[in-house]
């Protein structure tokens, strides 16, 4: 397995995995557990995804397809111009 990403937080860390597991690719997140322990441990480097070697490569390009991912125009609200609401 390889760790293939670092998630900014447990709700992204999740959303993350059920786009991979929604294209196929099964998706492990470690150190969720260890967040309770915050002011004791570092806080970077924490979480993680990992996937199969074979779909590393895979899942790398579709979350950086992810985060490049833009508002399509039109879609936003007019009071809050370039932000995305989900």
């Amino acid at each position: 397995m390889q760790r293939i990403y670092e998630p900014q937080d447990l709700i992204e860390a999740e959303m993350l995995r059920n786009m991979l597991a929604s294209e196929g690719i099964e998706a492990h997140l470690t150190g969720n557990h260890l967040l309770g322990a915050i002011g004791e441990v570092p806080v970077h480097g924490l979480l993680g995804l990992l996937v199969e070697n074979h779909q590393a490569s895979q899942a790398r390009e579709l979350i950086a397809e992810y985060n490049a991912a833009q508002p399509l125009p039109g879609d936003e609200p007019d009071s809050y111009p370039g932000v995305l609401l989900c």
